[in-house]
């Protein structure tokens, strides 16, 4: 910013956003909807994609290899387009929490001579007709396989929270979604209430928790057709020690009785030419190997993240991984991230909780687009002093507490440093209301960013 510009004026902002979920499209979707100066790069879910037109800013088929905080801003493009470098002055981490798959550490897995497959990676090509399918974790398969064997280790809680269970809309109901946008947004209202009312149940020797346990307890046993699965699949410790298992889908407790399931319990010692060999002394044989499970939840990232120092934030993170409010790490200038660590992605509505992070990045960057911050970044003071609250509070907090903590940002839990003189935002006297300067489209477009930028290595 200098004395050329009016106060407010927008600089113009090279932002890169890392994903291709939920995260990412809310990101897009608020910043084109409350900014203009700006250059967007992102990976796209097709359908939100093409129907809020975010299509613009997409890279198909990239992979940041590596991202580092540079005062180098030359761009450069080598090896006939399949790599490059590319810079921006803020860098949004919104990979998700289950990123970065990998094969379930079990030895000589290497060996199977069948198909072999993660979920996260799935092979449309592969043909499961007719086959005898292995499956690791919990999840469904489809009816045309010969036979399935399906691995469980350890006891889970599979149900829907009381309330929320599965409901299959009418054709009226649908209609009247469609004819009265204000129904169809009360009842996500209902739902949303509902899940956050739940937040209860997380807490130890709770009425809400036994009630819950209760409940889940019942509704499996009338799922699950054969008394040792009942025996073995029913955990004895309370709702919400561990992940409550959702996702496998109606029908999966259901599926684990029909006459082409074949349940394993136990653990799996090693996996040969033909299948897998387990705990039990046996060898199962199976045509296709499906890992459903298997992933790095560590929260430290899949790519290294080079500190100003030349540290990386994944050597820092390997004991504990820490963050200002779970979307920012000290040290780390104009680095952003959705569901970082302490984000309260068990105690609610998780998308909600994306919205509320969402929310506070937009005012950063409002902050930073109409100042002349050079770099923000979170004390490390306060990242320590959030954590040792923290762990006070999970013992009795919800996701609507967090919602409420990050709907105002806090500057003094900020480091910031400013190009120049921190007064410059005043500009040269000419005013430019705070309710319009958002809507007004600022001239200085072919700026260039400032001299302070990350750099990211993406693949191809």
């Amino acid at each position: 910013m200098s004395l050329v510009h009016p106060i407010h004026t927008e600089r113009h902002i090279r932002i890169i956003c890392i994903g291709a979920g939920a995260s990412s499209l809310l990101f897009a979707y608020k910043l084109q909807r409350s900014f203009n100066n700006f250059s967007l790069i992102f990976a796209y879910f097709d359908s939100f994609a093409a129907k809020y037109g975010l299509r613009q800013y997409c890279r198909l088929k990239h992979q940041i290899v590596h991202a580092a905080w540079s005062t180098d801003i030359t761009r450069h493009h080598h090896g006939g387009g399949y790599d490059f470098v590319d810079t921006c002055d803020i860098l949004i981490n919104a990979g998700g929490v289950l990123n970065s798959w990998r094969s379930p550490a079990i030895p000589f897995i290497e060996k199977f001579r069948g198909t072999l497959v993660h979920t996260a990676n799935w092979d449309d090509r592969i043909v499961l007709e007719g086959k005898h399918v292995g499956l690791i974790g919990k999840g469904a398969i489809l009816p045309e396989v010969r036979k399935v064997t399906t691995f469980i280790r350890e006891p889970t809680w599979v149900s829907l929270v009381q309330g929320l269970e599965q409901h299959i809309f009418t054709v009226e109901e649908k209609r009247a979604f469609a004819e009265d946008p204000a129904q169809l947004t009360e009842y996500r209202r209902a739902i949303e209430s509902g899940m956050n009312g739940q937040w209860a149940v997380f807490l130890r020797h709770s009425e809400s928790q036994r009630s819950t346990r209760d409940y889940m307890a019942q509704q499996m046993k009338e799922k699950l057709r054969n008394p040792q699965h009942k025996n073995l699949l029913i955990p004895e410790w309370s709702v919400g020690c561990r992940r409550i298992t959702i996702t496998p889908g109606v029908g999966y407790l259901e599926s684990l009785g029909h006459e082409k399931t074949q349940v394993v319990y136990g653990n799996i010692d090693a996996i040969n030419e033909n299948g897998c060999i387990c705990d039990d002394g046996k060898e199962y044989p199976v045509d296709v190997l499906i890992c459903a499970t298997g992933f790095d939840t560590s929260f430290r990232p899949r790519f290294p993240i080079i500190r100003p120092a030349g540290n990386k934030l994944q050597d820092d993170w390997q004991h504990e991984p820490q963050s200002y409010l779970g979307i920012a790490a000290a040290g780390i200038p104009n680095y952003l991230t959705f569901l970082g660590p302490n984000s309260p992605v068990g105690n609610g509505p998780v998308l909600s909780a994306i919205e509320a992070q969402a929310d506070y990045m937009m005012k950063l960057i409002d902050r930073y687009q109409t100042t002349n911050i050079r770099a923000f970044a979170p004390r490390p003071d306060a990242v320590r002093k959030f954590i040792e609250f923290k762990n006070q509070l999970m013992q009795r907090t919800s996701t609507l507490h967090y919602i409420e903590a990050m709907s105002e940002v806090c500057m003094d839990d900020w480091e910031v440093e400013y190009n120049g003189s921190r007064l410059a935002w005043l500009g040269n006297g000419e005013y430019h209301s705070r309710g319009k300067r958002l809507r007004i489209l600022s001239k200085s477009g072919t700026r260039k960013p400032e001299s302070t930028a990350f750099t990211v290595f993406p693949s191809m």
